[in-house]
């Protein structure tokens, strides 16, 4: 079966071209009004995706000169928050502040101690059988809760977050976007959480496993919801460099941007995520019919997602459109899929651009969880149309996947040709970036 298909180079450099002269224009001569720009003051165009439905998202853009707050360190950044309530409020965040500048030392509680950690809990001493239990599991416990305390922070409704310039954002921090409606996020560098005090769980597999917690965003149960050109990466801390303990890596890391219970009416735009594992939970168990059904509706346009291992995004119950994105699979990353196709999802992906490096499988790019039709139409893999579903079923045939999500997105910006997409996402996506 030939399931690849190449067009012809003239049409292919024609698109190109015609999306990078289109970017070449649309920078020119941009830099002073970018300058004069109130990021805080901009709210979601019409037709921009899922968030845009019905009254669509303006964030905090109303918000009057009492609610507008600059901030540069974290205290201060949470105390903008808790002000005002649910008044309309814009936080400007200048510089990188760091929710964890004291140090995990700061978090343990009296008498934990990792080492007499790794040998009470060593698998050749307590085994595989039975989770860990303990005075020093205890005090890991309450270690890991003091973090928790110190670490999140609560974005309330009507509220715009957006960095100052073009290297502004948060170190360690965990936003929880959770049960609150008609939020903003705009140009900020975000690094992931490290987890101080990640869980070892014998019983995780056949050899166990360490477990964290913390996203650097989560969206959780809330509605109208607009994220764009922020970078989200694990920074400082790839998993590559983290230890190995009882011959598993102690995973100090979870999601990165994740869309769960009930969240609704989402939009994702223009933004780089970046060296991370667990990427992007949409919907987050089997299990959560009753929360999801009917929700979960996200689109996902104009990102680059380069050196991520899996979930980009994975999607359960919900209707998400993912389009004019860039997939960057890099030479010698771990790589286990792109789209996770799970339990009563109807993800529509057209118009992609995939860029995989020698020996990366096509067939891969999608995973079968359960049982979901799909749409995935003319996107481009290194530059050929393919045909997603036809590779998949064609070099993985136990996990065959149906064609046709039975649904179609109307609630779109302009489409541009996926030769060009490459160009323009990898110029354009990502915090400092906005023109």
């Amino acid at each position: 079966m030939n399931v690849q298909r190449r067009h012809g180079h003239a049409a292919v450099r024609a698109a190109a071209l015609v999306g990078c002269t289109t970017l070449v224009l649309s920078l020119t001569g941009t830099t002073a009004q970018a300058e004069a720009r109130d990021l805080g003051r901009e709210v979601l165009a019409a037709g921009d995706g899922w968030a845009s439905e019905g009254a669509g998202t303006t964030g905090g853009s109303a918000a009057d000169a009492e609610h507008v707050y600059t901030v540069t360190t974290w205290e201060e950044f949470k105390a903008a928050l808790k002000a005002g309530g649910d008044a309309p409020k814009i936080i400007k965040i200048k510089g990188m502040i760091d929710a964890v500048a004291q140090g995990c030392e700061a978090f343990e509680a009296e008498g934990y101690d990792f080492q007499q950690y790794l040998a009470d809990y060593d698998p050749a001493v307590w085994g595989h059988d039975t989770p860990v239990s303990g005075e020093q599991e205890d005090l890991r416990d309450a270690s890991a809760d003091n973090q928790d305390k110190a670490i999140k922070a609560s974005v309330p409704s009507n509220t715009t977050i957006v960095g100052v310039g073009e290297n502004s954002g948060i170190l360690g921090g965990s936003l929880q976007i959770k049960a609150v409606h008609n939020v903003i996020l705009r140009n900020l560098h975000i690094e992931a959480p490290i987890d101080c005090f990640p869980q070892w769980d014998p019983t995780d597999g056949a050899r166990g496993a360490w477990n964290s917690k913390y996203d650097g965003v989560v969206v959780y149960g809330s509605t109208h919801v607009w994220i764009d050109h922020n970078t989200l990466t694990d920074g400082r801390y790839p998993d590559s460099s983290l230890p190995k303990y009882f011959g598993e890596i102690y995973q100090q890391h979870d999601g990165l941007l994740d869309i769960v219970r009930g969240a609704n009416y989402v939009t994702v735009s223009w933004n780089s995520l970046e060296n991370h594992d667990k990427t992007m939970l949409i919907g987050n168990s089997d299990s959560t019919a009753a929360d999801d059904t009917g929700k979960l509706k996200v689109t996902l346009h104009h990102n680059r997602f380069k050196g991520l291992v899996e979930r980009a995004p994975r999607v359960r119950f919900g209707q998400v459109d993912s389009y004019n994105n860039h997939f960057v699979v890099t030479k010698d990353q771990s790589y286990g899929y792109t789209f996770g196709i799970g339990i009563e999802s109807r993800l529509y992906a057209t118009d992609n651009a995939f860029t995989l490096a020698p020996g990366v499988s096509v067939g891969k790019v999608l995973k079968k969880w359960k049982e979901a039709p799909l749409t995935a139409e003319n996107n481009y893999v290194n530059g050929r149309l393919t045909d997603l579903i036809a590779v998949h079923n064609a070099e993985i045939p136990g996990e065959t996947l149906q064609s046709g999500a039975g649904w179609k997105p109307t609630l779109r910006t302009h489409v541009h040709p996926p030769q060009a997409i490459p160009w323009l996402v990898d110029h354009r996506a990502g915090s400092g970036r906005l023109s």
